[in-house]
């Protein structure tokens, strides 16, 4: 898991190097993520991890923060 999770933070650098994704947990309840962010970050992690995000995964409770990034794609793994 923690291997999942220091990808996805190294995914989310790419897209704001300036943001600390290790500690940030309102990446979308604070704007920090835009929307082109979102669709940029579902084609990355689709990618990365060869996971389909069904349209009832794309929530702001799954994107606020790396670690619930990291649970979401856990769990589309183990489906």
């Amino acid at each position: 898991m923690n291997e999942i999770r220091g990808t996805i933070i190294e995914i989310l650098q790419d897209l704001h190097e300036d943001v600390d994704f290790e500690n940030e947990t309102r990446l979308i309840d604070d704007k920090i993520l835009d929307s082109f962010d979102i669709v940029t970050l579902i084609s990355e992690l689709s990618n990365e991890f060869d996971v389909t995000i069904p349209a009832d995964k794309i929530i702001p409770e799954n994107f606020n923060s790396a670690d619930a990034l990291t649970k979401m794609i856990t769990e589309l793994e183990d489906e």
